[in-house]
């Protein structure tokens, strides 16, 4: 251990320095960790070790437990019953402030930035020498050398409010990063990248665990965990079922461990596309910055197709998805919809003509994150019978319809009364389908369908999306998931700077292909 290393709290923002890689200490250690939420453990006595100079894996299901899990390190959570140990000290981690004490920051799936703030000031909120930087411009400085040193590239001046999620998830790394943490938990870091940046991330990783850093990696991609971990642990339901060194693993050993069972995905079927249905000519709108953001898009999505839009965050996805189902003004161009002009139309009267929309924020557009499960599901049809009972609305109905619902898509977690916020990502993700695929729409637009989904989530959105497919849905899908896209697309167009740059049939695609394209460049195709 460093000479200068310090026993109890340090002062706030001077995290104690990770020992030499040689330590036999424990960068952190959690002994049977129990944490129930509403009479349901969700960590039922976790034992999980992480140490300094590694990269270790954690994997489960969503609501298996590992938020939670991570929480209690974060100092999010205080736990029920076990014990916390950084660097071989027991401690009390009463806040997340005082896992920052003790060099401790967390990614969290559901970001924790102030809108309103620039990137710049959300980095320096909270921390303890930002009262000693001289101006705003050495701030920005500062900032644009954190991105540039870890490939996370921002623009210290944008307004949270202003970025994308993927955008928005860069600011969170680089701010635990500004802060000088020693652990650091990443959960989906490169759920935004191409499959060249992604490789690039997972040099930083490993460079940062060769300086001493331990990280806890979560993620649901099984060749990402394989590539860049050295140990991975699997969590099902709230119990710790294994840690096994990564060069002892496969993927299909992983997702046996984390479901209990083989998963495989069902055989696709060849589209037979039909009339179009959702029609794009000359598309352009302006982002929040006042640029455009979306420049002259045309596409068409046809009966029994998914078109797969794909690109890097922060390239007019999110725009373009906005645009599409009134949720931001169309600078020029038209959008039809079963041969309606709906270009101008209002957010309902496209739900009336059969757009449905899944957002890639899930509590942010996609759900009123205070509600009940129940409610949530009937956010688009408390206007008709049986919901709508002249002035009023039928409790009965609702929680009739939900029952339906919640048997039908297998939604898991809901009790009376639970904000709808407190279930996991993938049942989040099932309830806004749910919602969606229920009311039988003409067209749906799915952004990011199983960003930060676990494999067994995953599955069950993809299995979804493309039944619907095959039963006569036209599906525009927006995702960074290269692996998804080809998966699922029966056509895919590439996107770059708001404007699209390729467009290829399954057979010609690639992630080498695409993810040169999502970085800009022209490739010719066979």
């Amino acid at each position: 251990m460093n000479s200068d290393d310090q026993r109890g709290a340090p002062n706030a923002g001077a995290p104690r320095d990770a020992p030499s890689g040689d330590s036999p200490a424990d960068a952190a250690r959690l002994s049977s960790i129990t944490k129930g939420f509403f009479g349901a453990l969700a960590n039922d006595h976790v034992d999980f070790d992480l140490r300094w100079g590694e990269v270790h894996a954690l994997l489960g299901e969503n609501g298996a437990g590992k938020s939670t899990l991570c929480s209690v390190l974060a100092g999010l959570y205080r736990p029920d019953g076990g014990e916390v140990r950084i660097d071989g000290e027991v401690v009390e981690l009463r806040s997340p402030h005082t896992a920052l004490d003790y060099g401790v920051g967390m990614v969290y799936q559901h970001f924790r930035l102030v809108d309103r703030f620039t990137v710049a000031e959300n980095l320096a909120l909270g921390h303890p020498e930002a009262r000693f930087i001289s101006s705003r411009r050495e701030l920005e400085q500062k900032v644009t050398e954190l991105g540039e040193r870890y490939n996370m590239p921002v623009a210290p001046d944008a307004g949270v409010w202003q970025l994308s999620v993927g955008e928005e998830q860069r600011v969170e790394i680089l701010r635990l990063l500004y802060r000088g943490v020693k652990i650091l938990i990443l959960d989906e870091p490169t759920a935004v990248l191409t499959p060249q940046e992604a490789r690039g991330l997972f040099e930083t990783i490993r460079s940062m665990a060769d300086e001493g850093r331990a990280i806890i990696f979560v993620s649901h991609k099984l060749d990402e965990v394989m590539e860049v971990s050295d140990r991975i642990t699997v969590l099902r339901d709230g119990k710790n079922v294994g840690t096994v060194a990564v060069d002892d693993a496969d993927p299909a050993m992983l997702a046996r461990m984390m479901v209990g069972r083989d998963l495989a995905m069902p055989a696709r079927k060849d589209a037979v596309p039909g009339e179009p249905v959702l029609s794009v000519t000359g598309l352009t709108a302006d982002g929040d910055r006042g640029f455009e953001a979306v420049q002259d898009v045309d596409l068409e999505v046809r009966t029994g197709q998914i078109v797969g839009v794909a690109g890097v965050s922060g390239n007019g996805q999110r725009e373009l998805a906005e645009a599409l189902t009134g949720l931001r003004p169309v600078k020029a161009g038209q959008v039809f919809l079963g041969g309606v002009d709906i270009t101008h139309l209002s957010v309902r009267n496209r739900i009336k003509l059969g757009l449905g929309f899944v957002p890639e924020d899930r509590l942010g557009t996609g759900l009123a994150r205070g509600l009940p499960l129940a409610m949530n599901l009937s956010l688009k049809s408390y206007r008709v019978p049986p919901v709508a009972t002249g002035p009023a609305v039928s409790r009965r109905a609702i929680d009739q319809r939900a029952n339906e619902l919640v048997d039908s898509f297998d939604i898991r977690g809901a009790r009376p009364g639970l904000p709808v916020s407190l279930l996991s990502g993938g049942n989040l993700q099932r309830a806004i389908l749910a919602r969606e695929i229920s009311e039988r729409p003409k067209a749906l637009v799915a952004a990011a369908p199983t960003r930060g989904l676990d494999v067994a989530a995953t599955e069950a959105v993809r299995k979804l999306l493309l039944e619907e497919r095959d039963k006569g849905s036209a599906i525009l899908m927006i995702s960074e998931d290269l692996e998804e896209i080809l998966a699922l697309s029966d056509e895919i167009v590439v996107i770059y700077e708001g404007s699209v740059i390729g467009r290829l049939m399954p057979h010609e695609a690639d992630p080498e292909t695409i993810g040169m394209m999502m970085a800009g460049r022209e490739v010719e195709l066979p």
